[in-house]
C-alpha cells in the first residue's frame, strides 16, 4: 500500500496557486514529452483563463518518493465559499501560498480561517520572491500574526516556510536568496510535515464532496473514503439529506491519476476516489455499508447574501442570438446547476417565467450568467438584491471587509467614495508605491462601488472584499445619481443624431448598432430619465452650407463588463443577456 498525502492548495487571486500546479506536475513527469505543454494545467475552464481565477476545485495526483501526493486546487474568492468549505474536508493539510509583495489578501484569510477551524496543518509557500521591492520576511512574520488572529493551535503556528518562485520553477526551504532550480524542497516539505492519510479498519463511509458529469456515464460522485474499502461492484447505500436511505452499486470506480482518472478494483480509506453508478445524491451524502449505515456530518454551507431575478428575454431581439431562450430550458439550467454549486439557490416565482436566485455576491452570479451565455443562453436579470435578516426584533444586513490597494494621489478620491457610501475607513497604510486601504462596509454599498472607484482613479484600483458578519441596517444609501437616455425609436443608430445629442451624457451604443424603443442607450448628465431618437438621420438636399458640414467627433462609447453591468442597472430596469451583447433596458417603457 502506497502513503497518501491529501493537500488543498490555499491561495488569493493571482499569486501563482496554478503555475505552481503546473510545475510540480511537470516535476514528477505526469506530462508525455511528446506533446506541447500548455500552462495553466488546472484552469480548464475558458473563464478561469480568461480572468486567472480558480472558481471551480480541481483534483491532481503526483507520485513522489513512491509516496501518492492527491493535490485539491481550491478558489481562492470569497464567493465561492460553497467550494471551498467541502474541499478542505477532503484534505490533511495545507499549503498556504503568498505573494512575497503583497502578502496575506483578505480571500487567503477567509480560506486560511475555515482549514484552521477544521484543524488542518499548514505549510506556508512564500511566491514570487524575484519580484522587485518583494519583503519575504515581513510577509512570513504578518502570515504568523494572522494565524495567530485567527485562532490557530500551538502545533499550526509552528508551521515550515518554503520560498521560491513558481514561474522560474524553482521552491527552497533554506531562504529566498539562493535559487534551487527544482521544486522538489517543496515536495519534500510536504512529506515530512503533512500527515499521513489515516487508514481506518471498517465498515465503508465515504462522504460525497464534489461532482462531476460525464454524456456517457452520468452524474459522478467525487469524495475521500473516511473509513474501510470501497469495492468495485458492491453494493452500497446512499444516506440522503432527505428520502429514504437508497440502495446502490459501484458499476466503475476511479483514482485520480496525475491529470486523469484511473479504474481501480478498490480504493481504501484516506484515498480520494470518483464513483460512476449513483442516482439521486447530493453533496454532502454519505455512501456507507449496506449492512452497517452510518451517516456522517453534513457540510456546512456558507448562507447567500444577495439575490436576482433571473427571467427569459423578452425584449424585441429576442431569440436573435441565443439557442436557448424558452423558460424550460431557463429552469432546467438553473436546476442543473444547484445540483453542484453548492452555495446557489433557486426559487420559483408566481409567474412560470421568473426565478429568483440567491448566491454569494455579484461575483457568483456573473460567473453563472457568463457561463450560461457562453452555452447559447438568452436571459435578463433584474438588480442584484442583498438579503436582511431579522435578528432579535432588529433589521440586519451583510457587512463586508473592502480591501483598496491604490496609488496615493488618488487615496482621497477613493475614501470620500466609499465614505459616501457609509463606508467605516479602519487601516491606511503605504505598501511600496500604493496606498493600502480596508473598509468595512454594507454589501449594499458595495454595488456600483467599483464602477464610480476605477472611474476616479483611472482605472489603478484593486479591490478585493469578502464577506464579514450580519451587522445592523445602516440607513438609505445613496444610489446612482445620474438619470438614464431611453431611446424612444427603433432601428440604426446614426452618427449625425449622436453627434448633435453628445452634450446630454455618455452613450453606450455607436454608429451603426441597432437599438429598440426603451433600451438604455447612454447615461444622462442630470438625474433624470430622458428619451431621445438617435435613429433620425440629416435631411439630404442638393444644397451645400458652407461650414455646416465639419467632420463629426463622436466619443467612444462606454463598454460595461458583465459585473459592470449588473452593478449600473437600476430598480426598474432589466439587464438583457445574450451570447453576443448586453443590453440595458426599462422593464415597462411607454414613449
Amino acid at each position: 500500500m502506497k502513503s497518501i498525502r491529501n493537500i488543498a492548495i490555499i491561495a488569493h487571486v493571482d499569486h501563482g496557486k496554478t503555475t505552481l500546479v503546473d510545475k510540480i506536475i511537470q516535476e514528477s513527469n505526469l506530462l508525455d514529452e511528446r506533446k506541447e505543454h500548455k500552462d495553466l494545467l488546472l484552469d480548464s475552464n475558458d473563464l478561469e483563463r480568461e480572468r486567472g481565477i480558480t472558481i471551480l476545485s480541481k483534483n491532481v495526483s503526483v507520485v513522489y518518493k513512491d509516496i501518492k501526493i492527491n493535490i485539491i486546487d481550491t478558489p481562492g474568492h470569497a464567493d465561492f465559499g460553497g467550494e471551498v468549505e467541502r474541499v478542505l474536508k477532503m484534505a490533511d493539510g495545507v499549503l498556504l501560498l503568498v505573494d512575497a509583495f503583497e502578502g496575506a489578501m483578505p480571500q487567503t484569510r477567509f480560506v486560511l480561517g475555515k482549514a484552521i477551524s477544521l484543524g488542518l496543518k499548514p505549510i506556508v509557500v512564500i511566491n514570487k520572491v524575484d519580484k522587485e521591492n518583494c519583503k519575504p520576511d515581513e510577509v512570513q512574520e504578518q502570515i504568523f500574526d494572522l494565524m495567530y488572529n485567527l485562532g490557530a493551535t500551538e502545533d499550526q503556528l509552528d508551521f515550515p516556510t518554503v520560498y521560491g518562485s513558481a514561474k522560474q520553477g524553482w521552491m527552497s526551504s533554506e531562504g529566498w536568496t539562493e535559487p534551487t532550480g527544482t521544486v522538489k524542497p517543496l515536495l519534500d516539505a510536504i512529506i515530512e510535515h503533512i500527515p499521513e492519510a489515516p487508514h481506518f479498519e471498517g465498515p465503508l463511509q465515504m462522504q460525497i464532496t464534489s461532482l462531476d458529469y460525464s454524456n456517457f456515464v452520468g452524474r459522478i460522485a467525487i469524495g475521500r473514503v473516511f473509513r474501510g474499502v470501497v469495492h468495485l461492484g458492491e453494493n452500497v447505500l446512499l444516506l440522503r439529506k432527505e428520502g429514504a436511505p437508497k440502495k446502490s452499486r459501484v458499476k466503475e470506480l476511479f483514482v485520480f491519476t496525475g491529470l486523469g482518472k484511473e479504474k481501480v478494483e478498490q480504493v481504501r480509506s484516506g484515498d480520494i476516489c470518483a464513483i460512476v453508478g449513483l442516482n439521486d445524491f447530493e453533496i454532502g451524502d454519505t455512501i456507507t455499508d449496506a449492512e452497517h449505515p452510518e451517516a456522517l456530518e453534513r457540510i456546512a454551507i456558507d448562507e447567500p447574501t444577495m439575490s436576482m431575478l433571473f427571467t427569459i428575454n423578452n425584449s424585441p431581439f429576442f431569440g436573435k442570438e441565443g439557442k436557448y431562450v424558452t423558460s424550460r430550458h431557463l429552469r432546467d439550467r438553473l436546476m442543473k446547476e444547484t445540483e453542484k454549486n453548492l452555495a446557489l439557490r433557486v426559487e420559483s416565482t408566481d409567474t412560470e417565467d421568473k426565478f429568483n436566485v440567491f448566491g454569494r455576491g455579484i461575483l457568483h452570479l456573473s460567473v453563472l450568467i457568463e457561463t450560461m451565455r457562453r452555452e447559447g443562453y438568452e436571459l435578463q436579470v433584474g438588480k442584484p438584491q442583498v438579503l436582511y435578516k431579522e435578528i432579535d426584533g432588529k433589521k440586519h444586513e451583510p457587512y463586508e471587509t473592502l480591501v483598496i490597494d491604490v496609488p496615493e494621489e488618488y487615496s482621497g478620491k477613493v475614501i470620500e467614495l466609499v465614505s459616501g457610501r457609509k463606508g467605516d475607513l479602519h487601516i491606511m497604510e503605504p505598501k511600496g508605491d500604493v496606498m493600502h486601504l480596508e473598509f468595512d462596509i454594507t454589501t449594499r454599498g458595495l454595488i456600483g462601488l467599483r464602477n464610480s472607484t476605477l472611474t476616479a482613479t483611472a482605472g489603478t484600483a484593486v479591490m478585493n472584499h469578502r464577506f464579514r458578519e450580519y451587522g445592523i441596517y445602516k440607513g438609505e444609501i445613496p444610489e446612482r445619481n445620474k438619470g438614464a437616455i431611453v431611446s424612444m425609436e427603433a432601428g440604426k443608430v446614426s452618427a449625425y443624431s449622436l453627434d448633435r445629442l453628445q452634450d446630454r451624457g455618455r452613450f453606450f451604443v455607436e454608429p451603426q448598432e441597432d437599438i429598440y424603443i426603451g433600451q438604455v442607450i447612454g447615461e444622462n448628465t442630470r438625474d433624470k430619465d430622458i428619451t431621445a431618437n438617435l435613429t433620425k438621420g440629416k435631411k439630404i438636399t442638393n444644397m451645400r452650407a458652407s461650414g455646416t458640414d465639419d467632420s463629426m467627433k463622436i466619443a467612444p462609447k462606454v463598454q460595461f463588463s458583465l459585473e459592470e453591468a449588473m452593478e449600473y442597472i437600476r430598480d426598474d430596469e432589466y439587464l438583457e443577456v445574450t451570447p453576443l451583447n448586453l443590453r440595458m433596458r426599462k422593464i415597462s417603457f411607454r414613449a
